[in-house]
């Protein structure tokens, strides 16, 4: 893989404070041209060190005023191959994460309102093949939402 060097970060460390900043404003805070800021971040794509890209949009404002991160047993960790294309099919879920410690595996997701909750833990989560036991820890408030720093 190759490396990333000075401009490079200085770069990523722009667009991840605002990933709608025009290319000449990067370019200008730089000292290159528009050209070589778009060449970079194009190549940066390439090598994936940028991973996507979009808006964040504030759940809240679409009626998903419940965050919670579900700890999933499994039977056996090998089942995570199986289990995560079912969690896939479940749109409310956001992330998940295979993990070391009390859980096989970590999912977030986010639900309307407490009934809209359980329906997704018994009626979704519970019934793939494979869960033995979850457990609910809801986030009351997300104060901290960031990139990784750019050095």
């Amino acid at each position: 893989m190759e490396k990333t060097d000075e401009l490079d970060r200085k770069i990523l460390s722009i667009i991840t404070r605002n990933a709608r900043i025009p290319f000449k404003d990067v370019a200008a805070e730089c000292g290159v041209s528009r050209a070589a800021i778009h060449q970079r971040v194009q190549r940066l794509v390439d090598m994936g060190v940028i991973v996507g890209s979009g808006y964040h949009v504030d759940p809240k404002s679409l009626g998903f005023n419940i965050s919670t991160y579900i700890g999933i047993t499994l039977e056996k960790g090998s089942m995570y191959k199986d289990v995560v294309p079912e969690l896939e099919k479940i749109p409310e879920v956001v992330e998940c994460h295979f993990t070391l410690g009390p859980y096989t595996m970590l999912v977030r997701l986010f639900a309307k309102n407490d009934e809209h909750l359980m329906q997704l833990l018994n009626n979704k989560i519970q019934e793939i093949s494979g869960v033995v036991s979850t457990e609910t820890l809801m986030s009351l408030e997300e104060r901290i939402r960031r990139e990784i720093p750019i050095e």
